[in-house]
């Protein structure tokens, strides 16, 4: 045979499509292991198909794998073992699927590695598993303890098959006609391999016990008589329950075993036993029409045939049964082994001796038994004449059960009728929530047009502010025109919020309304369910009593021969149970058609809730393109350039929208498998739209913040992330390309995006343990020090102007001078109620690590505590040193103003750093919360005190123009309007000269808490 061609039929064989394996595919590889006396081609095939990606793919491997296995050539076993673990992995792999394929071809991979490893421990047995009594008496080579451990093996085999045989069963739906579908064909093909190996293994297993029981005390073997219970009770309902379904029927001939288990403590009931065998029809083995491969060179004529090797058994039960049974031919005789030497005569005359009392005993049990046949078949004739009566008393029974048929049928009608009303129902219910939606979308609409009117709004205002910057000479004017403005503008606002506000009521109503009607359909739904298994209860009846009356037909005709007297009246009874039967087939055609009507009304509906459902989830992916376009939209937007944000708070916007890019997958791969699941998926799409929009407003709004050349590589990075959102969309839109929706790209983007501000996050200094937690307490009392001795100094110099000055001087020196006084009394209360918060957070915080473990743990809010701590004590010095310039009229108020400034943000920074791990109600947060008030009063009292002293210190030049003619005026103006051009050039070089030295600080920063080192490091 052509290797290519057992490729081939390998593809062919092992394919995607959910069903079942063709036989003569599989007969071709069959025939391949054969010619190639290996598997080496099968496995270079198989290696290459993605098992671990497609389990209806694994599923079919499986199964021909098992043909392979048990029909291939004998090398298959040993060039299979070398792909064990390998089946072991893919087995882990989709054992971690609750349900569908992926757990049973985990429990099937296990079942093949088992049967793997039972044929490479016990090389005897052959992979079909057809052995005769004397192999099987081979097998365990004479000793007791391998039949004992053979046995075990066997039971441990079995019980994978019967896993895999339930695990079939329990993931169909019995109560459909699953065998007559595809999908449940393509489940329940392997189950023929599986009832081959377990007739066999059953019947193994029950004359290994037999065996057992002959050499070993009973009490020794109570664990495999219950072992072999459970087994035998499972196997015997499975076996039934195969022996029922259609697709089975045709194929393969499944025996049925006995009522009750073979009792192994009676040595006698083996020869009651009967092996189960399984018979394959001819026409079932080749179902397609396909040419006949000669085979001849492959079989293997040393194997006898199972059913030669059972007539074999039969002849010699029955010769052991008249003759006895030889010592020498017992495998347990282990009494041969002691070496004792006897003479050949003595033991001839013994064993004919012996020979002639067991045909004595046979002949007396013979003649027993005849006597035994003769009473028996007197009481038979007895019981024959009282099934008789039985059978004229079943007659008038199924008259009755005739009559409660029709009522049954008449009770079904009346159904009918009311699932035919409920469906007129139905249809208005449906009609109604067409109208809603139709309303919703009109509201939708009108929604959209006042957000677009917003917006409108929103940059009129904007351009209102921006003349009004222009017109900053006519100052007067311009106010009272921005006022007008304003209030106009929060007229408009508050007429858009109060259409918000309805058109939102008005869309709660409708979705309400839309609630009670889905309400209304799944109970109409479930209305129609009951009736459909009220249909199916009756049907099941019918089916039994064609069942009950078709034996009642075989009994009369089998006893005709025996009560020939009474043929008459059989005949009568004959013809009137088949005019019954006739009508109660008619009965079940109609109630069948019924349930067809009713299927297909089911699928109309099913395919109407579908088309909602792909409507609902386009509308959903509408509306995020929508939020998506918006942001991107906005980006462009001159009024969001003056929007600001973190690099950390980018960082945690970027992470939440990988968070929701993944969702999205999952919630995309829930939907292919289920589209009846949407709901996940709606979640999924309306999360993603906000946060990917909240992504892009954070990522532009921190690009304002950075230098020329990083502002442009995020921004153009954010809108790639928009791009890519937009585009993964689109592609979710579309029921073609919705399975193929990746959302690598997005991810690649946003990864680079949080790389970026992750770039830009501060990093905190290097510590060990210790010191962190020392330099912490180092820095709050650092603090608490500067603070002190800044109060000493401004007594002190309160104490020198009182001395030195006089006058005005000394009241405006007096004045600031306590205002300064009332802060550092202030900044005093907040770091003591920071200690003492601080000291609560670790309490409450550090559990059993000591305070130093919890101050390093949390790195990241203690670095923050210390540059606050530092912050606050370098401006409370630096204040200090310009108030003395200014008592000694060397320093600028101005100076004075920034550093009270200065000190209020660095509290600030100190109270949030201090809050952000506090308890909302602790009590030393709330007087924290009090001392920071404390400190912005006091920072306004020194800004208004040092500019009420300004005012009165400076002396204001008199404008008296009376003197001056129009020539000098001129002059004047024009000299005013170069000074006011000169002193806008400055503060335009002033405030870029800010800009930069703020970054510079940033950088610096950096440097000493470490932050380029991390960056080195990581």
């Amino acid at each position: 045979m052509d290797l290519g061609k057992m490729a081939v039929s390998i593809n062919k064989a092992i394919n995607t499509q959910e069903v079942a394996v063709k036989e003569k595919h599989a007969r071709t590889c069959i025939l391949g292991t054969h010619h190639e006396k290996g598997a080496h081609t099968f496995w270079a095939a198989v290696n290459r198909l993605p098992l671990s990606s497609n389990a209806v793919l694994c599923w079919k491997f499986c199964h021909v794998f098992h043909k392979l296995l048990r029909d291939g050539h004998p090398n298959v076993i040993k060039d299979s073992m070398r792909n064990k673990a390998d089946l072991c992995d893919m087995s882990r792999m989709w054992g971690h699927l609750s349900e569908g394929y992926g757990k049973l071809c985990s429990i099937y991979l296990k079942l093949l590695i088992t049967k793997m490893e039972f044929h490479v421990k016990n090389p005897r047995f052959p992979g079909n598993l057809q052995m005769t009594d004397k192999q099987l008496e081979e097998a365990g080579e004479n000793d007791v303890n391998n039949f004992f451990q053979i046995t075990v093996e066997m039971f441990d085999y079995l019980e994978c098959e019967l896993t895999l045989f339930l695990g079939v069963f329990s993931s169909l739906d019995m109560s459909r006609s699953v065998s007559v579908t595809a999908a449940g064909q393509c489940r329940l093909a392997p189950l023929i391999q599986v009832i081959l190996d377990c007739s066999h293994l059953y019947d193994y297993t029950v004359k290994l016990l037999f065996k057992l029981h002959s050499c070993l005390p009973a009490d020794t073997l109570q664990g495999h008589r219950d072992r072999f219970l459970e087994q035998f009770k499972k196997l015997k309902s499975l076996f039934y329950r195969s022996s029922n379904l259609q697709y089975f029927k045709r194929l393969i001939q499944i025996p049925q075993l006995s009522e009750n288990p073979p009792n192994f403590l009676r040595a006698s009931a083996l020869s009651e036993h009967i092996s189960p065998v399984v018979v394959i029809p001819l026409e079932a083995s080749s179902p397609e029409s396909e040419h006949v491969v000669e085979t001849e060179e492959l079989v293997d004529t040393d194997v006898p045939v199972q059913t030669l090797s059972l007539s074999k058994q039969s002849t010699e039960s029955r010769f052991d049964d008249v003759f006895g049974t030889s010592s020498s031919s017992d495998p347990f005789n282990f009494n041969s082994q002691n070496g004792m030497y006897k003479d050949d005569r003595d033991c001839l005359i013994g064993q004919l001796t012996r020979e002639l009392h067991a045909l004595k005993e046979e002949l007396e049990s013979f003649k027993m038994e005849s006597s035994r046949l003769c009473q028996s078949l007197r009481s038979r004739v007895s019981e024959l004449e009282a099934e008789l009566a039985e059978q004229s008393h079943l007659r008038q029974q199924a008259l009755g059960e005739g009559e409660f048929l029709r009522a049954e049928l008449e009770d079904l009608r009346r159904v009918k009728e009311d699932t035919e009303k409920e469906q007129r129902s139905l249809t208005e219910i449906e009609r109604k929530a067409q109208a809603n939606e139709q309303r919703y979308t009109k509201l939708k609409e009108k929604y959209t047009a006042l957000v677009q009117s917003h917006a409108d709004l929103l940059r009129k205002n904007a351009e209102v502010t921006r003349q009004m910057t222009v017109a900053r000479a006519a100052q007067d004017e311009v106010d009272s025109v921005r006022r007008e403005m304003q209030e106009k503008v929060k007229a408009a606002e508050e007429d858009v919020h109060l259409r918000e506000k309805e058109q939102e009521e008005q869309l709660g109503t409708l979705q309400k309304e839309m609630q009670a009607s889905r309400a209304e359909l799944d109970r109409l739904k479930e209305t129609v369910t009951s009736s459909q298994q009220s249909s199916e209860a009756l049907s099941s009846q019918v089916s039994a009593l064609e069942a009950e009356k078709s034996g009642l037909a075989e009994t009369l005709v089998r006893k005709e021969a025996e009560l020939a007297g009474l043929g008459e009246e059989l005949q009568r009874v004959q013809r009137s149970l088949a005019s019954e039967r006739e009508s109660s087939v008619k009965v079940a055609e109609n109630l069948q058609n019924q349930l067809n009507e009713k299927e297909s009304r089911e699928q109309a509906l099913e395919s109407q809730l579908v088309a909602a459902r792909w409507a609902a989830l386009g509308g959903a992916l509408e509306e995020a393109e929508r939020i998506v376009r918006d942001s991107l939209a906005r980006l462009e937007d001159p009024a969001h350039i003056s929007c600001t944000s973190s690099a950390d708070y980018l960082v945690s916007r970027t992470e939440a929208a990988l968070q929701c890019v993944d969702r999205l997958q999952a919630a995309r791969d829930v939907y292919v498998s289920n589209s009846t699941d949407v709901a996940e998926m709606l979640r999924a799409v309306a999360q993603f739209g906000h946060q990917l929009s909240d992504t892009i407003m954070q990522g532009g709004a921190t690009s304002h913040m950075l230098a020329v050349e990083q502002a442009d590589s995020l921004a153009e990075d954010v809108k790639a992330c928009g791009a890519e959102a937009l585009e993964l969309l689109g592609r979710l839109k579309e029921q073609g390309t919705l399975g193929a929706a990746d959302g690598t790209m997005l991810r690649a983007v946003l990864g680079r995006i949080k790389t970026t501000a992750e770039d830009l996050r501060p990093r905190g200094l290097e510590l060990q343990q210790g010191e962190l937690g020392d330099l912490v307490e180092q820095e709050m009392s650092a603090t608490s020090a500067a603070v002190e001795s800044a109060a000493v100094r401004i007594e002190e110099m309160l104490n020198k102007s009182r001395a030195v000055d006089t006058g005005v001087k000394m009241e405006v020196n007096e004045r600031i001078l306590a205002s300064c006084t009332e802060l550092m009394q202030a900044i005093k209360v907040l770091v003591l109620a920071s200690k003492d918060l601080q000291r609560d957070i670790v309490e409450s915080g550090r559990g059993a690590a000591s305070m130093k473990e919890f101050y390093a743990k949390n790195s990241r809010w203690t670095e923050g505590l210390i540059s606050a701590s530092k912050a606050v004590g370098w401006g409370a010095t630096v204040m200090v040193d310009a108030a003395d310039l200014v008592v000694q009229g060397n320093g600028k108020f101005e100076e004075l103003m920034v550093c009270s400034h200065e000190i209020a943000a660095s509290t600030a920074q100190l109270v949030a750093a201090s809050k952000v791990k506090a308890d909302k109600d602790s009590g030393n947060l709330a007087r924290l919360q009090q001392a920071s008030r404390g400190v912005t009063q006091a920072t306004a009292g020194v800004v208004a005190s040092t500019k009420s002293g300004k005012s009165q210190i400076e002396e204001t030049d008199t404008m008296d123009f009376s003197s001056m003619t129009l020539t000098q005026i001129k002059r004047q103006e024009m000299d005013s309007q170069v000074r006011v051009l000169e002193l806008e050039t400055r503060l335009q070089r002033e405030r870029e000269r800010l800009g930069e030295l703020r970054k510079k600080h940033y950088e610096l920063a950096g440097v000493a808490e470490g932050w380029e080192e991390e960056q080195s490091t990581g």
